[in-house]
């Protein structure tokens, strides 16, 4: 773990924030079999959670049937690797999600499947077909973005945090199919929209070595301002900003 990591964080975590939040660590456990690690009321009046899944943390929030919130719900996709495709295909089926592709064997060497939850995030689930049902490069879970065009959004993620893009594939036409994004010892992965899988303005933590500088490269890059880098009472310095295309970054380095 890097000195600028709190303990047992990656550098990338997403953030979908939903109207029934409580609802939504009901369906991980259920489903993902997450581990709640942190529950709380945030300053804005709504929920704020942090869980477990595999070898990764997500943060969450929103509000809950006996919660007033009047925040705007942003579901996210995620790709999230498991055991068996098909049990947890089912698992969310039973637990209200809607199917966006049955379970089937792909020829890039992965039985996958993908869900739509009840309160609108995109599962897109995944057993690597071999010895082991993961990649040891690669985190279990990994947040997915689905941008009209994927190589402005590209650019930015690499000029303001220093992204690396791994392993682009295009069709004929030259759209993006699908590449990865390495941040750190985290990942994001883009495809191109098509279909059910349409932007989805996401919002995302991000630790870095040094949030201040951050900070600046990325307003330099053409994202706005939400809020500059200040030290936050949880341990964290942090600062907001919104990137060209809607989606919002909280970048911080963990102060010791």
């Amino acid at each position: 773990m890097a000195s600028f990591i709190p303990e047992g964080y990656r550098t990338l975590t997403g953030y979908p924030v939903v109207q029934d939040a409580a609802g939504l660590i009901d369906f991980l456990k259920t489903v993902f079999d997450a581990e709640e690690k942190v529950r709380a009321i945030g300053g804005a009046g709504g929920i704020h959670a942090e869980m477990r899944l595999g070898d990764c943390m997500l943060m969450l929030g929103g509000g809950g049937p006996d919660l007033k919130w009047a925040g705007e719900s942003r579901p996210m996709a995620f790709h999230v690797y498991v055991p068996d495709t098909d049990a947890d295909y089912q698992r969310a089926l039973d637990a209200g999600a809607s199917s966006l592709q049955a379970p089937a064997d792909q020829f890039w060497g992965k039985r996958t499947a993908n869900v739509q939850d009840p309160f609108e995030n995109h599962w897109y689930i995944s057993t690597r077909l071999g010895e082991k049902w993961f990649y040891d490069e690669l985190p279990i879970l990994q947040p997915y973005l689905h941008p009209i065009h994927a190589v402005p959004v590209i650019d930015f993620l690499s000029s303001a945090f220093d992204a690396e893009e791994w392993g682009r594939y295009t069709s004929p036409e030259g759209k993006i199919l699908h590449t990865t994004l390495r941040m750190g010892n985290g990942s994001l992965e883009i495809t191109e929209a098509a279909g059910p899988y349409q932007p989805m303005p996401s919002m995302f933590y991000l630790y870095l070595p040094d949030v201040d500088a951050a900070y600046s490269k990325a307003l330099a890059a053409g994202a706005t301002s939400i809020s500059p880098p200040s030290d936050q009472a949880y341990g964290d310095r942090s600062a907001g900003v919104t990137d060209p295309f809607g989606n919002s970054w909280y970048v911080a380095t963990h102060l010791e």
